[in-house]
């Protein structure tokens, strides 16, 4: 069966809207701004940016629709046969970086990717998921993040949640400092078992199961009150999310290396940061339990269902 790639196109373009309009509805402020962008090498955009807003310190809704011929080392390194190959690649990614710590940043994003090599029949994969990555534990956001990442896998396999979920905790991971980015979600790529139709519509319920897994999350912490420093640490900790993007992360490397638009791939990075020389926290606080129990992977819904 080939590919409807016209589908996942109306559907891409349908979560941007749903997302950034739920988005607008919560913030005060602020409002998402539209920059519709074109790539010389083939196909566009539209980035959708806030900032500034109450809830918001910033955040981006991505979607893109780019093609060309012969792709970056980044996407051929696991398959060299597609080296020369014409391509599409299609997604909606976000990143949001709220001004309350006891808010986490969160990233999120679906992706279809399609080659061509003449004579062959199109190889195509989906990809995609969500992460959350808090800066103060609390213990009923994990769970009810990752409950709803296994209700969107439950469907489509009993093993597909803890599958998904182990790939997230291995790919979000700061392998320099040995600590993950933070308490993982789901992640997949190269996602094709099944055929398209069963494919795309577990890509569906991943997209449309963010805003479940956020909302709830951002509605329990956006009233809460925070020192400065918290604040202060809520920074420092952004610096983790830089050096996993700039260091780590494949999709910001293919999107530079296959010419795409510079500030859209970089959109994911947050308005302030700061780094500290070797800071440690201090014994028995918030954030020393961040990282004893927070930044390295577990088995949260095993581990905290009789603890909340």
């Amino acid at each position: 069966m080939q590919p409807d790639k016209s589908a996942v196109l109306v559907y891409l373009r349908e979560l941007q809207n749903k997302i950034t309009s739920q988005i607008n509805r919560l913030e005060v402020g602020a409002q998402f701004q539209a920059d519709v962008w074109q790539r010389a090498a083939g196909g566009g955009g539209e980035t959708r940016t806030i900032g500034g807003g109450q809830l918001l310190e910033k955040g981006g809704v991505a979607f893109s629709h780019v093609m060309g011929t012969g792709l970056p080392p980044s996407a051929t390194q696991a398959r060299p046969e597609l080296a020369g190959a014409r391509w599409e690649a299609m997604g909606v990614s976000l990143v949001f970086h709220p001004r309350n710590p006891h808010i986490p940043t969160t990233h999120m994003n679906v992706r279809f990717f399609i080659a061509e090599v003449d004579g062959q029949a199109p190889i195509w994969w989906f990809g995609g998921g969500f992460d959350l990555t808090p800066y103060y534990p609390y213990d009923e956001d994990v769970l009810h993040w990752h409950q709803i990442a296994e209700r969107a896998c439950s469907p489509y396999g009993a093993d597909v949640y803890k599958k998904h979920k182990e790939h997230c905790d291995r790919y979000f991971l700061l392998t320099h400092r040995n600590e993950t980015r933070g308490i993982g979600g789901i992640f997949f790529d190269d996602l094709n078992d099944g055929g398209f139709d069963q494919c795309f519509a577990f890509q569906r319920s991943v997209g449309d199961a963010f805003l479940e897994a956020y909302l709830p999350i951002v509605e329990r912490r956006r009233q809460m009150a925070y020192t400065d420093r918290e604040r202060q640490f809520q920074l420092y900790r952004r610096g983790r999310y830089v050096e996993f993007n700039l260091v780590l992360d494949r999709g910001t490397l293919f999107g530079l290396q296959s010419g795409g638009r510079t500030e859209s791939i970089l959109m994911s990075m947050p308005p302030l940061v700061r780094f500290d020389y070797n800071w440690q926290p201090e014994p028995g606080s918030a954030e020393a339990r961040l990282y004893q129990d927070y930044l390295r992977p577990r088995d949260w819904l095993t581990e905290l269902a009789h603890n909340v």
